[in-house]
């Protein structure tokens, strides 16, 4: 039996289980995933008890997604770069950290564009942990044109100099809501408009262009309020459930070597939102 796990703090609300035991089910595989809360103090025992368990793996949420890097035997070039992992596979007692939020992301954006992204200008909102692991996934396929719009200037430009790349420009949120017409794709990184601040938005909408892409990573509400006038005024919309679902999968092929039917993971997520 494979068995897999979430750490965090908090970590009741996380709908990894309910996925992932979907995906174990469809697959065919003899596998468990539960949630466990570790509490920062507590990390470094946590993981040296995952070195002499028998799981696979387990996925990391906040607030660890970059604590836990020290404590690791590898980290994968990619989550090295971005700073932080989400996905741990254990190899035998060994603990190689991945970052599968942006890649999933990609997938999920993927699924709604019609055009590749190198012909196609992209506004992210947002300089947090998403933010950086989404624009590490998206410089890759190289957009015509990148943006990043957020309202802390300070982080705005921390994240900037990380990423290295003289082609992204960084805007203050007044601007890209003024330039708003020039992007064919916008990504709210941030938790505005989430359950219980569901009045909030990231970006004004007013100059968005007509059938642009707007994905927002919130999931709690399915539709947030920002994405219901994105889709009023003709544009694409996505919510945050492709993300978890895409990166979630990816956590999965790791630890057995297939990748499961995300549109059964999808459903089951939606479902258990709606109650």
């Amino acid at each position: 039996m494979i068995k897999a796990l979430v750490i965090g703090d908090p970590i009741e609300h996380s709908l990894s289980p309910v996925m992932h035991n979907e995906a174990f089910k469809h697959t065919g595989i003899s596998g468990i995933y539960e949630k466990q809360r570790v509490k920062s103090e507590d990390l470094e025992v946590f993981i040296n008890k995952l070195k002499e368990s028998n799981y696979a793996g387990c996925n990391v949420t906040i607030p660890h997604k970059v604590s836990i890097l020290p404590f690791l035997d590898e980290v994968d070039e990619e989550a090295r770069e971005i700073g932080a992992v989400n996905t741990v596979v254990n190899n035998g007692g060994k603990l190689i950290g991945y970052n599968t939020d942006g890649k999933g992301f990609l997938l999920s954006l993927k699924d709604k564009i019609s055009k590749p992204l190198s012909e196609l200008n992209v506004l992210l909102i947002g300089a947090g942990g998403a933010a950086r692991s989404i624009c590490y996934a998206l410089k890759k396929e190289n957009p015509k044109q990148l943006a990043i719009a957020n309202r802390s200037e300070g982080r705005l430009q921390s994240l900037l100099n990380d990423l290295k790349d003289e082609r992204i420009e960084g805007l203050s949120l007044q601007r890209a809501e003024k330039v708003l017409e020039r992007f064919d794709v916008l990504i709210n990184t941030t938790n505005a408009g989430m359950y219980p601040e569901m009045d909030s938005v990231p970006l004004k909408l007013a100059h968005l262009k007509e059938e642009a892409v707007v994905c927002d990573i919130v999931y709690n509400p399915l539709v947030t309020k920002w994405l219901e006038e994105a889709k009023a005024r003709g544009a694409v919309t996505d919510n945050g459930v492709s993300m978890l679902v895409m990166q979630g999968a990816m956590a999965f092929e790791k630890w057995t070597g297939i990748f499961p039917d995300t549109n059964k993971m999808k459903q089951i997520v939606i479902e258990q939102l709606r109650r």
